[in-house]
């Protein structure tokens, strides 16, 4: 039987069209899905939007619209976004979707309803419309949320439902303690259980109609609406089809990719819910840091937010992959700008990949190969590789591909076969394109795919790194793969 793998995007909340710390997030899921999938792993990714809430509903409002049409509109951004970006996502949920999405939160409820998780309490306290949470004093920072240091904190009172998450607080930090449920990386399991070393707390559940009409009605109490965390959550179920049993195929996921900001909901609150419904754990949670831009953090005030639509319209899905992959060391903080993205493209997307790719196809269309053992290809250090990309760091990753691609390049100028026409050097480079065609696919799969078609083409997977290319195939140059910027 397969092995299967189930990797999940967060579900950004969709208030407005998608940042580039978003696309940072799928595009790095993206990656995983792919680098599974040549694996020979029966892969399913999923990624989506999170749409109820205050915040959408007051901005309908305020724009004269139903908080329907307004997320229709901008939850079609981030659809738009995985097409620009060329993502290979198996299903995209919705939490409006009443046929995919709303039956499996209300059997989450029930589940924990029935297991007395569940209860009724009058609530004050400070809540912060951009998290659209609930925030306790001691994380206000100058009486401000510290993710929205520019909105007032509002002060609620209603009486709400609750989950009662304190009851599982030791076994989520035994658990995390003992990898069961892992965090990766290692400073942020320590990050975490610093955090909940004093214990979970009972969190906030819903909110009265009366405050917020817009979202999934409480199964047996029509006067409230089911709060985020019941709602957003359960798509890493539904997403798969909970409540039927066909869920359990993909169930527990192997990774959830979140960023830094979504860690303690992730680790906290879900693990907590799963462990009232009677449900297994996803196996380990990947936290990514933010984007700086031009190392300063984003803001619209000093006009530096990036609109990954926007940055698609001026340069190819690969290198906007690339430029992420190459900034960003998994679990720290990256800095992101136009100019690196143009510098990598040229120096390194073009003077290097391309250029071995062009002048070895066209040296064979002209010269031929002849089949021998590929010596070159001890250069490549496949099994560095290989626990590079378990272990998440991407970016290391790539770089040992590229020292692979600098050593072919170096071994063109030292062979020389312009001159000789050397076919058994050129069949070295040509299956060596190959081996660097697979692995560069999770990262830049469109151009891997046309260097596969000058090729003659194979499939990518892992094991073809093993079958040596055959000497009957018809390469051709072709077009360049990448003009300079």
């Amino acid at each position: 039987m397969t092995e299967k793998f189930y990797v999940t995007t967060t579900i950004p909340y969709a208030n407005a069209p998608p940042h580039i710390g978003f696309a940072l997030e799928i595009v790095q899921a993206d990656v995983l899905a792919r680098w599974k999938t040549i694996l020979g792993r029966d892969v399913f990714f999923l990624t989506g939007t999170d749409e109820h809430g205050y915040k959408n509903y007051k901005t309908a409002k305020d724009l004269g619209k139903s908080p329907q049409e307004f997320v229709d509109v901008n939850s079609g951004y981030f659809k738009e976004l995985t097409k620009a970006l060329n993502i290979f996502n198996d299903a995209f949920i919705r939490t409006t979707d009443k046929e995919a999405h709303w039956p499996g939160v209300e059997d989450m409820w029930k589940r924990l309803e029935e297991k007395g998780d569940i209860y009724k309490k009058k609530y004050d306290g400070s809540y912060c419309v951009g998290c659209e949470r609930f925030v306790t004093e001691k994380d206000l920072v100058e009486g401000h949320c510290p993710n929205h240091s520019n909105l007032d904190i509002e002060r609620i009172s209603e009486e709400n439902y609750f989950f009662r998450l304190s009851k599982y607080s030791e076994e989520i930090t035994r658990l995390i303690k003992g990898g069961r449920l892992k965090i990766s990386p290692d400073k942020w399991k320590n990050d975490f259980l610093s955090l909940i070393k004093d214990g979970l707390k009972d969190v906030s559940f819903s909110r009265s109609k009366t405050n917020l009409p817009w979202g999934i009605s409480v199964p047996g109490d029509d006067s409230q609406v089911m709060y985020v965390w019941c709602d957003a959550l359960t798509n890493y179920l539904t997403g798969i089809g909970f409540p039927e049993k066909k869920f359990e195929k993909y169930w527990p996921a192997d990774v959830h990719v979140v960023g830094k900001d979504m860690l303690r909901f992730h680790a906290g609150i879900w693990p907590g819910m799963l462990l009232s419904a009677g449900l297994p754990l996803p196996k380990e949670i990947a936290v990514h840091g933010f984007l700086t831009v031009g190392g300063k953090k984003m803001s619209k005030s000093l006009g530096n937010v990036v609109a990954p639509l926007e940055l698609v319209e001026k340069y190819s899905e690969d290198s906007i992959r690339y430029a992420l992959m190459r900034a960003t060391p998994f679990g720290d903080d990256g800095d992101f700008s136009e100019k690196a993205l143009v510098d990598r493209h040229n120096n390194e997307l073009a003077n290097k990949l391309g250029n071995l790719v062009s002048r070895v196809c066209g040296l064979v269309e002209k010269n031929g190969i002849s089949k021998c053992d590929n010596e070159l290809a001890g250069y490549l250090h496949l099994e560095d590789i290989k626990e590079l990309m378990e272990k998440f760091e991407l970016d290391k990753a790539l770089n040992e591909v590229f020292s692979f691609i600098d050593r072919c390049n170096e071994y063109v100028q030292e062979k020389k076969p312009w001159e000789s026409g050397d076919k058994k050097v050129l069949y070295e480079l040509v299956d060596s394109l190959k081996k660097i065609a697979i692995l560069l696919w999770p990262f830049i799969p469109a151009t891997c795919e046309k260097i596969a078609e000058k090729l003659g083409g194979f499939e990518f997977e892992l094991k073809e790194l093993g079958v040596p290319i055959s000497e009957d195939v018809k390469v051709v140059k072709g077009e360049n793969l990448f003009e300079k910027m």
